[in-house]
């Protein structure tokens, strides 16, 4: 049975995740830093204790850079779902014979995932010699739409359902 992990550190689409997990009856994982309240997402009556299907536990790690993504990447088991921005963690996920969407619902994989990595890291370079000059810092984000949050959710369960039927 694949597990569903959320990486809630400013992920905008968690409420969309924990309802996919719970139609599909797949265990789930919230993660993030003690600076977020992660059981808001649970409800009342949401098993909180690993059994057969649906159940979900909030994993809170100290605040710091990529603490909850090195949280996730502990406890992944090949066939798991990550939910994540972060291309660091998509990477490590695919590595660990995982699948891994962001929120905007497009799939991480194999083939493009070190491209990912390469122009994270030029990006970040640009900006430390940016901020040694002076420049301002400006990030250029497309506003996230409620076309997206129905693209995610879309595949998001294409991918559950992978998961559930092909067992690694």
């Amino acid at each position: 049975m694949p597990t569903l992990f959320i990486d809630a550190d400013a992920c905008p689409v968690t409420k969309e995740a924990l309802s996919c997990a719970r139609k599909l009856a797949i265990p789930c994982v919230i993660a993030g830093d003690s600076g977020h309240n992660l059981t808001r997402h649970v409800r009342r009556g949401d098993p909180q204790e690993p059994r057969k299907g649906f159940w979900v536990r909030t994993l809170v790690v100290a605040q710091g850079a990529d603490a909850a993504d090195f949280a996730i990447v502990c406890e992944l088991e090949p066939g798991d779902v990550v939910v994540t921005q972060d291309f660091g963690l998509a990477s490590m996920a695919l590595g660990r014979g995982c699948e891994a969407i962001d929120p905007r619902g497009r799939v991480y994989d194999q083939r493009t995932i070190d491209a990912l990595m390469l122009v994270r890291h030029a990006t970040k370079q640009e900006l430390r010699s940016k901020r040694r000059r002076g420049k301002p810092q400006v990030a250029k984000h497309q506003p996230f739409t409620d076309e997206d949050r129905e693209r995610f959710t879309r595949t998001l369960v294409q991918l559950l359902k992978q998961a559930q039927d092909n067992p690694c």
